[in-house]
């Protein structure tokens, strides 16, 4: 490739830049006044104005704040010509006109994670714990929600506490997918953006209460003995943690899914029939748990497994696809968002 010599003023022109995956009609106000055209290759080309190299280099930083995988840049005219200077080259291909550039990652960048990237994946692990630490807890703590005079006999104090320790793991992960997150689903809409956050502290405020109850029954147990005198005050600690139950890990995520499946679903974040579940999911485990509230419906039944089935995939599949695959590019990664 020769390096060729250009005027001090660089000449304005037209360009076409190809860049891997399809844009669809979110981008338009994006990309407003240039031509994208999504190709059958899976590829999208956009097509520019006359522009100058500065205006060029523009567009090409914000397809890469954008995180687009960019392909090719081909020159397809110019509108004059300039004089030669010393400090200003272009490099031209020697047997072809038509400028071609290709991406390739810096080695001194190699090993930098795009903040966007990291942010996907710390929420998206806090998701995947908060199902590895709140699944086996159910277990652990079953000798103390099932045997109501757990206070007085042999008890299974480390079971339960170890129980109690992955329902406090849950609890912070909980927080921590929504701190996670605000920075960046606040730019589709603050203040959904802000109930989500509200909502997945109440969340976990709810189960600690539910633990600190749980760890009054096995302190009793300890230090009381035998009397038959604690048996309803174990009773009525141990339902109190079922009232946290109800009102933290099965009424909230109900609400969580509409706010956090509005706002995924409308930037674009991950793939639409992700959220598709949560905005489904949500009313559904709402009205399940409510009608537990009043007597209606039944913790365990057919209706609450049907409700609580595609929260419980919304929030995986959620965790998942931000751990492994981040998130997709959006014009709200930019601070580029329409209207909610």
């Amino acid at each position: 490739m020769n390096a060729r010599s250009v005027g001090r003023e660089d000449t304005p022109a037209e360009y076409e830049i190809r860049v891997k995956g399809h844009l669809d009609s979110r981008w338009d106000a994006w990309f407003e006044g240039l031509s994208v055209t999504n190709e059958h290759d899976g590829t999208a080309v956009i097509r520019t104005r006359t522009v100058d190299q500065a205006a060029l280099h523009g567009l090409l930083q914000k397809l890469r704040d954008l995180a687009l995988p960019l392909l090719a840049i081909t020159q397809t005219g110019t509108t004059q010509t300039s004089r030669p200077a010393s400090n200003a080259r272009i490099f031209i291909p020697k047997k072809d006109h038509t400028m071609k550039t290709t991406t390739q990652t810096p080695t001194t960048d190699r090993g930098r994670m795009d903040p966007l990237r990291k942010t996907a994946m710390v929420a998206g692990i806090l998701y995947i714990v908060t199902f590895v630490s709140s699944i086996p807890a159910l277990f652990l703590i079953s000798p103390v929600l099932n045997d109501p005079h757990y206070i007085t006999g042999p008890g299974a104090d480390s079971t339960v506490i170890f129980g109690c320790f992955l329902d406090l793991v849950n609890a912070v992960s909980a927080v921590g997918t929504a701190v996670a997150l605000f920075p960046v689903v606040k730019r589709q809409n603050e203040g959904i953006a802000l109930g989500f956050v509200t909502a997945r502290m109440f969340e976990a405020a709810v189960i600690v209460i539910g633990v600190v109850s749980l760890l009054a029954v096995v302190t009793l147990r300890q230090n009381g003995g035998a009397d038959p005198a604690l048996v309803p005050v174990g009773q009525a600690l141990v339902a109190v943690r079922g009232w946290t139950f109800i009102l933290g890990p099965s009424l909230v995520p109900g609400v969580s899914g509409l706010l956090l499946g509005y706002l995924m679903y409308r930037s674009g974040l991950v793939p639409r029939i992700i959220p598709l579940l949560g905005l489904i999911g949500g009313p559904l485990l709402l009205s399940s748990t409510i009608s537990t509230m009043f007597g209606i419906n039944q913790g365990i039944s057919v209706w609450s497994g049907l409700a609580t089935l595609p929260i419980f995939v919304w929030e995986l599949s959620l965790g998942i696809w931000m751990a492994v695959k981040g998130f997709r590019p959006s014009p709200i990664t930019t601070g580029q968002v329409r209207t909610a």
